[in-house]
Formats: C-alpha cells, sequence, structure tokens
C-alpha cells in the first residue's frame, strides 16, 4: 500500500464507500427521489424516515471523528467556501425538478444503471457533460457572475455557530441534532418493522463517516494533494467520464472510485435480490424528459456545489449550512417536478 500514489488510495477509499451506497440504495431501498414520490403520493414514509438514519448516523460519525482527530471537517470544501444561500436555494429547486424530470440524480442513476437500466446510463453522461459545462465550460462565467463564491471569512456552519453563541461543544451539538433525526425516524412504527432497511441506512451513513475519514488521513499523509470530501455525484460524474477518455481531468481521485463503487454495489444488490434486468427506453417524450432533467440536474448541481447525495448528506453530516438548505430545496423542486408529470397524465 505504502507503494501505491496517493490518487489510486483515494480512488480505493471511494471505491469502498461507493459500494456500501449502491448496496444500501438496492438492499434498504435508499433513494432520495423514491423517498419523495412514496411519502407524497404512496402514504408510505419509511423511505423519507430513512434519511432520518442516515443523516443521523453520518453526522454523529463524523464528529465523533473530528473528536477523535481522525476527520477534518474545516478542511472540505463545505466549510472553506462562503456558503452563498441564493445558489443553495436556485441550484437545488433546478436540481430537484431536473431530478423529478430525469426519475432520479446521479446518485439513482447509477444505483439504476448498476442493475440493467441502460436508460440510467444517458442520465449519467448527460449529466456529466452539463456538470462540466457549468463548471468550466461555456456556462462557468455566467455561474460566477450569478453566483460568485469566495473563500469563508470564518467557521461557518451550524455546530459552530451554536458553539459561539452557547460555548456548548461542537460534539454535544452534533450528537443533539443526530439523536432528533433518528429519534424522528425510528418513531415511525412501519420503519421499525423493516430493520433491513435500517441497518442498510445505518452503512449508508457510515460510508460517508469513511469517505471523511479516509480522505483527511491521505490529505495529511499526501501533503494536502488529496482533498478532503465525501461522497456526492454531480461533478464526479464528469470526471469520471473525462478520466475514462483520456486519464486526465486530476487523474484517478477519490471521485471516480466513488462512481464505480456505486454502480459495482448496485450491481451485486441487484443480482443479490434477482432484480437484474436490462431495461431501454421505447417512448421518446420519455427520452427527451431524462436528457433535459439530467441538464437541469448537472447546472443544479454545481451551482448548489453538491447534489442530494453531496450536499443533502455529505454537507449536511459537516453541519455546514448549505447541506439542509438545499436539501430542502431539492425536495422541493422534486415535488414541483413530480406534480407537474403525474398532474399532466391525469384526464381533465
Amino acid at each position: 500500500m505504502e507503494e501505491l500514489p496517493f490518487g489510486v488510495l483515494a480512488a480505493l477509499a471511494g471505491l469502498v464507500g461507493g459500494v456500501v451506497l449502491g448496496l444500501a440504495a438496492r438492499l434498504g431501498d435508499f433513494c432520495t427521489l423514491g423517498a419523495i414520490e412514496a411519502a407524497a403520493y404512496g402514504a408510505d414514509q419509511r423511505r423519507l424516515r430513512l434519511w432520518g438514519v442516515v443523516l443521523g448516523v453520518a453526522i454523529l460519525g463524523t464528529y465523533g471523528g473530528a473528536a477523535l482527530g481522525l476527520i477534518d471537517i474545516a478542511g472540505t470544501f463545505y466549510h472553506q467556501i462562503a456558503w452563498n444561500p441564493l445558489a443553495s436555494v436556485f441550484g437545488g429547486l433546478l436540481f430537484g425538478y431536473g431530478m423529478a424530470m430525469a426519475g432520479n440524480c446521479g446518485f439513482g442513476a447509477l444505483v439504476r444503471f448498476g442493475g440493467g437500466d441502460l436508460r440510467s446510463l444517458v442520465v449519467v453522461v448527460v449529466m456529466g457533460i452539463f456538470s462540466f459545462v457549468a463548471l468550466s465550460g461555456p456556462l462557468a462565467p455566467l455561474r460566477l457572475m450569478l453566483f460568485p463564491q469566495a473563500d469563508a471569512a470564518s467557521a461557518q456552519g451550524i455546530a459552530q455557530m451554536v458553539n459561539g453563541a452557547t460555548g456548548l461543544p461542537l460534539l454535544l451539538v452534533a450528537g443533539l441534532i443526530a439523536v432528533a433525526l433518528l429519534v424522528w425516524a425510528l418513531t415511525h412504527a412501519p420503519l421499525r418493522t423493516a430493520p433491513k432497511m435500517v441497518l442498510w441506512g445505518v452503512a449508508a451513513g457510515l460510508a460517508v463517516v469513511w469517505s471523511f475519514a479516509a480522505t483527511s488521513a491521505l490529505n495529511d499523509a499526501s501533503f494536502a494533494a488529496v482533498q478532503v470530501e465525501g461522497l456526492s455525484f454531480t461533478a464526479p460524474l464528469g470526471r469520471s467520464l473525462i478520466w475514462l477518455m483520456t486519464s486526465t481531468a486530476g487523474g484517478i481521485t477519490f471521485s471516480v472510485g466513488a462512481v464505480a463503487g456505486v454502480m459495482l454495489g448496485a450491481l451485486a444488490g441487484s443480482l443479490w435480490r434477482g432484480m437484474f434486468r436490462w431495461e431501454a427506453c421505447e417512448d421518446p417524450r420519455e427520452l427527451g424528459r431524462q436528457v433535459s432533467g439530467a441538464a437541469m440536474m448537472g447546472v443544479g448541481g454545481v451551482i448548489a456545489l453538491g447534489c442530494s447525495v453531496g450536499q443533502g448528506v455529505s454537507a449536511f453530516a459537516t453541519l455546514a449550512w448549505s447541506g439542509p438548505v438545499t436539501l430542502a430545496a431539492i425536495g422541493v423542486g422534486a415535488l414541483f417536478g413530480l406534480r407537474r408529470l403525474i398532474g399532466g397524465f391525469q384526464p381533465e
């Protein structure tokens, strides 16, 4: 292991976290759009409440690791880049609406592609391309003009604000928030009667903790050549595509390993449950919605600095302000998109 380049080690760390997250999606039904749709239109809150388990474990593990010196929360870009509330709201709304149009988010598309859904490959490719169109391509100057980015002047985040105002330790603040989320999740009786879902929710939360801990260790060992980061699937899709074609875009990184890991985990989970089957799009209108939705997710995810997993779980785990705000905006955008889709197929 000491002879491997740091980029390869980071990719292996991402591979492990991605595999666990992919398995959690297939075996534990962890899905952003699926949770929103089931709660809003299926009268089933289990998948929505599962988010409480994932977030509770991720927050507690992240701040526990920070207290032990294993995780550098301040080293994540969620705390290094000054929070732009407008970017979180607008980017989240655009991402959520695109997610509804596409039928899943970037993470969900990777999971479904791992299960044999070729339609999701279109979502992955288009989203990856448009993420770089907004990140460093033709839309980058407009994005930076409308949503400027600057270095954070001081520590930013929910726990940091409470600590500054009351003096309460960061771990205690994080623990109280984590417990509140876990209580919200586990007071839902139908979720408690699905122990496999709960266990995979715990595994998904620990995958985020693992990602922060592994990249923090590699950041220290590589003298900051490896960035401290959590799991995310917007710009990483574009980086993975470029690396597969040219072996550039920063070389092999944590992000590339995480993308591959999710697909491998989803494939393994699909085979385990006997759910793997090839699927393709037969309706041009559906394909059009998926392509436009993927493009909106690519642009929206870059504006918001993350997707439903990158901001909704990883940033939330560090208790950065952008995490819960972006997640809420994604939820609102998705509900509006689902409303349009479902209402559009109903008779007058």
